[in-house]
């Protein structure tokens, strides 16, 4: 018998659920279900599966660090402007009476989700309870939109803020219920993201961000990767995302030591070289002396044929030397070469500075520099932790053996 005074039915087989024998009373209990000896094949993951797993969260999880971003800074840049106008009059419910009646169903429901999470514990920081920490991103939008006169004065296009925020939305929706999100829509919603940081005052205040904008995941996790920002396969893939006009583009300085730096000399033609010399741009460089012996180490390395490597190294310095022969103050345009074959190619663009960007990659022994692994690095310390001084990243340590290299070099007439 049950604690309520009704009867169980009995468990052997000749008792079944809908047996004439159980009375109408009884309660009717599910048997377990026999073990099971393994796993169907179908709920088990290959490696692939796994692959697209750990592809979706992470892109899902850019998205989510710029749309949290944004999300933040439009909740301040609304309380900001609309705090002084609503809350002398309404105190703490100033953003349902900013809502006004066109905003009451989705104001009195963020005003409920609060109640909710203050009886369950959840709001763990005191300065999240709030109306205003409980509206989502379309629900800031209309405020903006509504009170839009309030806003003009600090936002200049009101149509270049709704486009911004429409191509968010699809990214929100997506990644609010965990679906798949392309590579397309993430660098949508990343665009869009910056450039809204950019309008409502956020912008990266790294003073290198203008050749190189700071990215999100930079600004949360650079601290664990010293000063490396970006890490591209080979050289082709860091030109399709970082042309040569963008890394060289308006520089003050350019150091660059290597073989023969094709990086520069090929994808960066001597017309621009000659403006941005006489622009006040002081460029060195220190190529590999093509009728040295490391030269045709080099060569037996890559497998080339005798004499291929020097003449295009020679070539190279030859172009170098035109450029110079245009320049009001050859001066300011150095050429020199080391008969010792260089350990890896950089080109550190403004390294002087604490604006500066470089471009490193190692010599491998049978891949051509155009194959090589390239790390992008920002000079003036880390992003995150940028009053942190005490800890050198990886710039300082190639600009240092640049200045070796460079000190221990001859130059061209």
């Amino acid at each position: 018998m049950s604690s309520e005074g009704r009867e169980l039915p009995p468990g052997d087989e000749g008792h079944e659920g809908n047996s004439a024998d159980v009375p109408s009373s009884a309660v009717s209990l599910a048997r377990p279900m026999e073990p099971v000896s393994q796993i169907g094949p179908e709920l088990d993951w290959d490696a692939d599966a796994w692959r697209e797993v750990r592809t979706r969260a992470q892109r899902a999880g850019r998205a989510y660090i710029w749309l949290n971003l944004v999300e933040q800074r439009l909740r301040a840049v609304v309380a900001a402007v609309l705090r002084p106008v609503y809350e002398p009059v309404h105190a703490d419910d100033w953003v349902v009476a900013a809502a006004g009646p066109a905003g009451q169903e989705w104001v009195q429901r963020a005003v409920a989700v609060r109640e909710v999470s203050r009886r369950k514990g959840y709001l763990l920081d005191p300065a999240d309870d709030n109306v205003l920490s409980f509206l989502t991103l379309p629900q800031l939008r209309e405020l903006v939109v509504q009170h839009w006169p309030c806003f003009e004065p600090y936002l200049d296009d009101r149509r270049e803020v709704e486009l911004a925020l429409d191509e968010l939305e699809v990214t929100r929706n997506v990644v609010s219920r965990n679906r798949a999100l392309s590579p397309t829509v993430l660098a949508q919603a990343e665009r869009a993201s910056a450039r809204l940081l950019e309008i409502l005052g956020a912008g990266s205040d790294a003073p290198s961000a203008r050749r190189l904008p700071v990215d999100a995941v930079e600004q949360l996790v650079g601290d664990r990767y010293a000063d490396v920002v970006g890490v591209h396969a080979d050289r082709v893939r860091l030109l399709r995302q970082f042309p040569a006009e963008d890394l060289f583009g308006g520089a003050r300085r350019v150091d660059a030591i290597g073989i023969g730096l094709n990086l520069l000399v090929q994808n960066f033609s001597g017309r621009r070289l000659v403006r941005l010399a006489e622009s006040g741009c002081r460029v060195r460089l220190l190529f590999l002396n093509p009728a040295s012996s490391a030269v045709k180490r080099r060569e037996r390395e890559l497998g080339l044929k005798r004499g291929e490597l020097s003449r295009a190294v020679e070539s190279n310095i030859l172009h170098m030397r035109r450029v110079r022969s245009r320049l009001r103050d050859p001066g300011a345009f150095e050429i020199q070469v080391s008969d010792e074959t260089p350990r890896f190619t950089a080109y550190l663009v403004d390294g002087d500075g604490s604006d500066g960007i470089a471009v490193v990659q190692s010599y491998l022994r049978r891949t051509r520099g155009m194959e090589a692994p390239v790390l992008v690095l920002r000079g003036g310390g880390r992003v995150v932790k940028a009053d942190d001084l005490g800890e050198q990243g990886l710039f300082a340590t190639y600009r240092e053996e640049f200045e070796t290299a460079w000190a221990d070099s001859r130059p061209v007439s």
